[in-house]
């Protein structure tokens, strides 16, 4: 009996802490993509990694909801691990693919995405859900940065200057977007 009742608490939390692994796991991967990033014969890798995250990320809030483990906890760990993976490590992609020939300018904007990044979860975890997101989620936003740079030998180089811009806006705006 009492090997059962270990086994059984055992497995109890376990499946509690399955969202947190998988987040950390995203986590791991926007480490890793940004330490990549940081050496340039490695960015495809870096993209790759931002990637994968992308798919932790969205897999973590699915696990939560399904064993229903959610936690304050799980919320903001998320968040810390949305600014690693969807914030520092697309602006270092970025920045070491491109921004870094604008000089100070691209230094700035490549930090004031990360700012508007952190601004952007610290409001959406400051609200309730209300089955909206206010301003463009940073996973998308993080997506759509690390995607651009595919672009990088197709077209000029301002234009990596007005995306990383336009995405940093969007996500401190005040639109509704409805929560999928």
């Amino acid at each position: 009996m009492f090997l059962l009742d270990f086994l059984d608490q055992t497995i109890k939390k376990l499946k509690s802490q399955t969202a947190n692994v998988i987040t950390l796991t995203n986590l791991s991967l926007g480490g890793f993509a940004i330490i990549f990033a940081l050496h340039a014969n490695n960015l495809r890798l870096s993209l790759l990694l931002i990637f994968i995250a992308a798919l932790a990320d969205r897999f973590d809030g699915l696990i939560a909801r399904k064993f229903h483990i959610e936690s304050e906890l799980g919320k903001q760990l998320d968040s810390m691990s949305d600014i690693i993976s969807f914030g520092v490590a697309p602006a270092l992609l970025l920045y070491q693919g491109v921004l870094h020939e604008f000089g100070g300018p691209g230094t700035f904007f490549t930090v004031f995405y990360i700012g508007c990044g952190a601004f952007r979860l610290a409001r959406f975890n400051i609200t309730e859900s209300n089955g909206y997101f206010t301003g463009l989620p940073i996973t998308a936003a993080g997506c759509l940065a690390t995607l651009s740079f595919l672009a990088i030998n197709y077209v000029p180089s301002q234009t990596f200057l007005f995306i990383i811009i336009i995405l940093s806006f969007l996500m401190v705006s005040s639109f509704k977007l409805k929560k999928v």
